[in-house]
C-alpha cells in the first residue's frame, strides 16, 4: 500500500467584537478620536470589529460601567452579531469586569487588557517577553477573582507553595504563584537592566553622535531606520533591518544601527517602542528601561504622521510622555513624516503645493522613502549634533595620529596639513574635546 500523505486544514473563525465606550467628561472629537485608536489596537490584534456601543453619564456605573440597560442592550446584540468578546475603551476595575462578565456571559476586557495582549503578541525579544509578562500578572493580580469557575475550588498541595492545608482556595494558591513569578520576573529583568546599562555606557563613552527616533506609534520611525540603512549601511546591513508595518505597535524592542553617510558624520540611531495616550502605566514601569534609551540621546527625532489629521493631539502626547520619562530637555529635530500624502491632497484640491523635503529650523518635512528626504535629514542631524560645537584649529605632532584618526573617524575634522612642525587640524568639537585637546589647540 503506498504511502498518502494527507494535509490537515483547519478553518480558524475570525473573533468578532463589539467595542464600548463611555464618555463623562470628553468633547465629541475626543472621545471619537478616542474610539477610532481603539479600533486601530483591535484591528492590530487580528480582531474584526461587529459594531460599536457608546454611552453618555455623568460618572461610570460603579457595578457595570455603562448602565445596566446599556449592558442588557449589548447582550441582545451578542447571538446576532456572532461576537465572542467586548472590548471597553477604559480601564475598567475587577469587579465591573466580574459583573459584565456574569450578565453577558462572554469575555470582557479593557483598553489596558487590549494593549497588554498586543504586546505579548509582538514581542520578540528576551528582554521584551519578560516585560510584557511582568506588566501582565501585575494587570491579573488583583483580577483573579471572578477569572473562572476553577478559582474557586479548594485544593491541597505542598512543598514551595507553603501551602496551609486542603482549607485553602485555589484563589489563594494562583495568587502565590503569580506573586513567585513575579519576583523571579524582577530579578531577570534587573539582570537584563544590568546588561542594558553596560551596553549603553559603552555607548555613552563613545564619541560618537546618539539620536534616537520617538513619536506615536506607527508615524513612521521603523520605515525611516530601514531606509536609511537602505541608503547607507550596503550589503552587511541588510539583516539589521527592523519590522514595520502599518499597524499600531509593529516593533516593541529597541534598535541601535550605526547610520554612516558619506560626507557627514556617523551616528548611532535608535528605534524605540512608539508612544500612545493613556499608555498602560504597568507597561510604563515594566518597560522603564526601554523608554529611558530616548534619555541618553543628543538629539531626538520626533517622527510625526504628517498626513494624520490628529499628528498635533500625537505631538502632545509624545511630548508629556518624553517629560514623563526625564527626556523633556533633549534637542528635537521634528520630522513631518508621510508629507508626499498631504502634498497629493493639495494637488487633487487646487492647493498650494509643499516642498519635499524641506527643513526650516528645526522642522523637517519628508517622505521616508525618498532618497533625498533622507539626505536632508541627515543633514539637518549633523547640524544639529554640531550646535554646541566650536570650528577651531589645532597642531598635533606627528606623534599623535591616532587622536587624528579617531576625530576623522567620527566626522569632525574638516582639513588637514602636514607642516614640518606638526598635523593642522581644522575641527569642530565640543567643550569637553576642546579641553581635552587644549595644549593642542593654535
Amino acid at each position: 500500500m503506498k504511502n498518502e500523505l494527507y494535509e490537515n486544514i483547519q478553518k480558524i473563525d475570525t473573533v468578532r467584537a463589539i467595542l464600548v465606550g463611555l464618555n463623562t467628561d470628553k468633547s465629541d472629537d475626543e472621545f471619537e478620536r478616542s474610539m477610532d485608536e481603539l479600533k486601530e489596537l483591535t484591528k492590530a490584534i487580528d480582531i474584526e470589529v461587529a459594531s460599536v456601543v457608546t454611552q453618555s453619564l455623568n460618572s461610570p456605573d460603579n457595578s457595570t460601567y455603562i448602565g445596566s440597560g446599556k449592558v442588557q442592550e449589548i447582550a441582545a446584540a451578542l447571538d446576532i452579531l456572532d461576537v465572542s468578546i467586548i472590548i471597553f475603551n477604559d480601564s475598567l476595575s475587577p469587579m465591573q469586569v466580574r459583573n459584565l462578565e456574569k450578565i453577558l456571559d462572554t469575555e470582557v476586557i479593557d483598553r489596558t487588557g487590549l494593549i497588554l495582549q498586543i504586546f505579548a503578541k509582538r514581542a520578540k525579544t528576551r528582554e521584551a517577553r519578560l516585560q510584557v509578562e511582568s506588566a501582565q500578572l501585575q494587570y491579573m493580580l488583583p483580577r483573579l477573582v471572578g477569572m473562572g469557575k476553577t478559582l474557586s475550588r479548594q485544593g491541597g498541595g505542598s512543598g514551595r507553595l507553603s501551602n496551609k492545608g486542603s482549607g485553602e482556595k485555589q484563589l489563594e494558591l494562583d495568587r502565590r504563584r503569580i506573586e513567585h513569578r513575579m519576583s523571579e520576573l524582577r530579578r531577570e529583568l534587573e539582570n537584563v537592566e544590568r546588561e542594558r546599562n553596560t551596553q549603553r555606557n559603552r555607548r555613552l563613552n563613545s564619541p560618537i553622535g546618539r539620536v534616537s527616533l520617538v513619536g506615536y506609534t506607527n508615524a513612521g520611525k521603523s520605515t525611516i531606520m530601514n531606509n536609511l540603512l537602505r541608503l547607507y549601511g550596503g550589503e552587511s546591513d541588510t539583516d539589521k533591518t527592523v519590522l514595520e508595518k502599518d499597524m499600531l505597535f509593529a516593533t516593541l524592542d529597541t534598535s541601535v544601527r550605526k547610520i554612516e553617510a558619506p560626507g557627514h558624520r556617523p551616528f548611532l540611531l535608535t528605534d524605540t517602542v512608539g508612544f500612545i495616550s493613556e499608555l498602560p502605566h504597568a507597561l510604563v514601569k515594566a518597560f522603564k528601561s526601554t523608554l529611558e534609551e530616548a534619555k541618553y540621546a543628543d538629539v531626538l527625532l520626533q517622527v510625526i504622521d504628517f498626513s494624520d489629521p490628529e499628528y498635533r493631539y500625537h505631538m502632545e502626547i509624545t511630548g508629556k510622555t518624553l517629560s514623563e520619562i526625564g527626556a523633556g530637555d533633549i534637542p528635537v529635530i521634528y520630522v513631518f513624516n508621510k508629507s508626499d500624502i498631504v502634498r497629493q491632497q493639495q494637488e487633487e484640491e487646487n492647493m498650494l503645493v509643499m516642498d519635499i523635503p524641506r527643513a526650516k529650523d528645526d522642522r523637517i518635512y519628508i517622505c521616508a522613502k525618498d532618497d533625498d528626504s533622507l539626505e536632508e535629514l541627515v543633514s539637518l542631524i549633523e547640524k544639529k549634533l554640531g550646535e554646541k560645537e566650536t570650528e577651531c584649529e589645532l597642531l598635533f605632532p606627528y606623534s599623535e595620529g591616532g587622536t587624528i584618526s579617531m576625530l576623522t573617524e567620527r566626522g569632525v575634522v574638516k582639513s588637514t596639513e602636514y607642516l614640518p612642525e606638526g598635523i593642522k587640524v581644522a575641527a569642530t568639537l565640543s567643550q569637553a574635546d576642546m579641553s581635552k585637546y587644549a595644549e593642542y589647540l593654535t
